[in-house]
């Protein structure tokens, strides 16, 4: 019987290895799978590139790998708030010394690419930042009178996603706000690793519930703490 699951976010996490790719699901705190990212924390695996729609804090998010100096490339549509004070420190005193890059990509823009990537796709066009410092050294074309930049797909060596819930089998349900950027980073990695809050046994899960078919994950781990994000 296909069994999933791993005793522990430690042995989730215990194959990545220095210079990965990795995308880490989340909106915010919302779907934000932070026990995996503390797991990757402690295993100390360094040089990574990173794909996430923000950065986070030091406390939370991405911003602890990049506080412990574990990131070499971060690729997000928003890196730092104003409030992030302590992160913004090390995050600038980092970029600066050129210890890590930063790739700003829109928000819409960074979510097909990791769409592209998972469903196939190598490449496509779209207008958004067109006309603008971004499409500096870019490929251009026009489509219907309207001047189109190429983005590349995005894939990666590892997802960390969260979910609400998983089967044995992988299926992995979300809630509410949880599902953004999570359901196309499942599909666009080579192993993808899910955080859920509770597993349930294979045939529990409602058919029509599960948003990201088990096909797609490679491990589930059960996190039973308390919920800093509702969504």
């Amino acid at each position: 019987m296909i069994k999933k699951v791993v005793a522990s976010v430690q042995e989730a996490v215990q194959d990545i290895f220095d210079g990965s790719t990795i995308m880490v699901g989340g909106f915010g705190g919302s779907g934000l799978p932070e026990a995996l990212i503390c797991a990757l924390r402690d295993h100390g695996a360094r040089n990574l590139t990173i794909v996430a729609n923000n950065v986070g804090g030091v406390q939370y998010g991405v911003g602890i790998l990049i506080a412990n100096r574990q990131v070499r490339k971060v690729i997000c549509s928003f890196p730092i708030g104003r409030r992030q004070a302590k992160l913004q420190d090390t995050f600038w005193e980092q970029y600066r010394a050129g210890a890590l890059e930063v790739e700003l990509v829109p928000q819409g823009t960074l979510a097909e690419r990791i769409r592209a990537g998972g469903a196939g796709i190598a490449a496509f066009y779209t207008p958004t930042g067109a006309g603008t410092g971004a499409a500096q050294a870019r490929e251009v074309r026009s489509f219907g009178g309207r001047e189109c930049l190429l983005e590349l797909a995005l894939k990666a060596d590892f997802a960390l996603v969260k979910a609400h819930k998983a089967d044995r089998m992988g299926n992995l349900v979300y809630r509410k706000a949880m599902r953004n950027f999570n359901i196309m980073m499942a599909t666009a990695a080579n192993v993808t690793i899910a955080e859920v809050y509770e597993v349930v046994e294979a045939g529990t899960l409602g058919a029509e519930l599960i948003t990201t078919p088990g096909i797609y994950v490679d491990r589930v781990v059960e996190v039973k703490v308390e919920r800093r994000w509702q969504g």
